[in-house]
C-alpha cells in the first residue's frame, strides 16, 4: 500500500528562467548570436592572435559540445554563465590572457601521462 503511494509522488522542480524547452532554445540561440556579433569587436579590442574565424569556430564547437543537454535547468545555468562571460568581455573586465586561456587552452596542452613508467620518464613521479 505505501509503496504504491510512493510511486505516484513526483518532485516538481522550480525552473531557473525557462519554462519550456522552446524557451530555453530561444535563449541559447540569442546568446549564440550575441557572442557571434561581439567576436569581431573582441578580437580588435583585445588584440588577440586568433582571427575572427578562429574565434567563431571555437564558439561553434563550444555550443555543439553541449548540444546533447535536455535538462532545462542545466541549459539555463549554462546560458546564464555564458551571458556573464559575454558581459565581462564586453565591459573589458577580462584581460586577453583570460580569453586565450578560456577559449584556446585545450589546443596546445599535452595530455599528462597516466601509467607509472610514463609519469617517471616525464619527471612527474
Amino acid at each position: 500500500m505505501a509503496a504504491s503511494k510512493a510511486l505516484n509522488i513526483t518532485r516538481q522542480v522550480k525552473p531557473l528562467v525557462s519554462t519550456t524547452p522552446l524557451d530555453a532554445r530561444v535563449r541559447v540561440l540569442s546568446l549564440y548570436k550575441a557572442w557571434y556579433r561581439h567576436i569581431p569587436y573582441m578580437c580588435k579590442d583585445f588584440d588577440i592572435p586568433p582571427s575572427v574565424e578562429d574565434c567563431r569556430n571555437v564558439l561553434r564547437s563550444s555550443f555543439k559540445k553541449n548540444s546533447h543537454l535536455k535538462d532545462i535547468r542545466v541549459i539555463d545555468m549554462l546560458v546564464i554563465k555564458g551571458q556573464q562571460d559575454l558581459k565581462e568581455v564586453a565591459e573589458h573586465w577580462k584581460q586577453p590572457n583570460h580569453i586565450m586561456a578560456r577559449w584556446f587552452s585545450g589546443e596546445n596542452v599535452k595530455e599528462r601521462p597516466k601509467d607509472f613508467i610514463s609519469k617517471f620518464l616525464a619527471g612527474h613521479e
